[in-house]
């Protein structure tokens, strides 16, 4: 059966998920029985589309990337322009809803609000967006369940790389008792550079310039981004409800010529590490660099690229490293769910 889906955002992430979906439709049918229609999109900045019989891929992303806009997209018979994202949920006939509006990652909105008006449509939610899964995880798990739809959000913790679908399907009946994972790119980045020697800001600056950094670099540098994800792997691998704020959280931004030094003289590497670990009924979760032996699997992730390892009672430590970021690395994250949702298994 075809999945309908409609599309809040298309910015970098939808539009990548729009090329995959056009370059490899007839494979993803022919090798796994997958069929998806995007039938609406509905942008902020770049307006709306809806058709009940499925929009043509290569006309949206051929007008978006000559324009910027959905306007100049062609007239058909029944396409209908100009709705918002609520609207969109309520009236489109998509089976499911892909989240990726550009969100407030301090209150979770739009998105929060968006999940909870397509849980009350009965439509599913893929997302990768993680303000809502790490400030309303257990309100939104409850409503979806509630209304017999799937929310799915694989791309939160580290884009296309599958850092909750491993835990839970793979290492599933194992007790992880302890998350440890390099969970941010930029600073990652930073880090590697300065043991090449560059100074903080330099590094930073270069960064920038490559564009791993923002121009405002605060929610990477002092471990924020590092501090959702960790709330969203305790709620999530863990099942143990967590609030952001209960995980502490510390940067990078004081480190110095002079500790990247120290750390190299003891055989270790500084890297910005997110941790949760079960203590009884409970789990400390926490967010701080540390300088951890050459040894430790996590010490040899350089540059941008992010990696997690799951300590296991049945299966011992198992690492995975892969990308956290990327146009087409988190348009496959939303395919992974779309994916598990027609097979039923997420």
């Amino acid at each position: 059966m075809t999945q309908k889906i409609a599309l809040l955002g298309f910015g970098v992430v939808g539009q990548g998920l729009a090329e995959i979906l056009q370059d490899k439709g007839e494979s993803l049918h022919s090798e796994l029985g997958f069929d998806a229609k995007i039938v609406a999109i509905s942008d902020v900045m770049k307006g709306s589309l809806y058709h009940p019989e499925g929009l043509d891929i290569s006309q949206v992303l051929q007008v978006v990337k000559e324009t910027g806009k959905l306007e100049s997209y062609p007239e058909t018979p029944g396409l209908i322009r100009g709705w918002d994202s609520f609207k969109t949920i309520l009236e489109s006939n998509a089976d499911t809803i892909v989240e990726i509006t550009f969100t407030d990652v301090k209150t979770g909105q739009p998105a929060i609000d968006h999940c909870k008006t397509a849980f009350e449509s009965k439509k599913n939610v893929v997302m990768s967006n993680k303000g809502p899964v790490s400030l309303a995880y257990q309100e939104l798990a409850e409503l979806a369940k509630k209304n017999n739809v799937r929310w799915g959000f694989e791309g939160t913790v580290m884009s296309g790389t599958p850092a909750l679908k491993m835990p839970l399907v793979s290492l599933a009946g194992n007790n992880i008792f302890e998350v440890r994972g390099i969970l941010n790119g930029t600073t990652n980045y930073i880090l590697t550079k300065m043991e090449e020697g560059l100074s903080y800001k330099d590094a930073l600056i270069e960064a920038q310039a490559l564009g791993y950094a923002e121009a405002d670099p605060t929610s990477d540098v002092e471990g924020y981004d590092s501090q959702y994800k960790a709330t969203i792997l305790a709620n999530v691998v863990m099942n143990i409800p967590m609030k952001r704020e209960e995980v502490e959280c510390e940067g990078i931004s004081h480190l110095t010529q002079q500790d990247i030094q120290w750390a190299k003289s003891e055989g270790k590497r500084w890297k910005l590490i997110a941790k949760c670990k079960k203590d009884g009924d409970k789990v400390i979760a926490k967010v701080g660099p540390e300088a951890i032996p050459l040894t430790d699997p996590l010490a040899g992730v350089l540059g941008a690229q992010n990696a997690i390892t799951y300590n296991c009672d049945l299966a011992g430590p198992i690492t995975l490293i892969g990308a956290g970021a990327g146009r087409k690395e988190t348009g496959f994250s939303i395919l992974i769910d779309l994916i598990n949702i027609s097979r039923g298994q997420l």
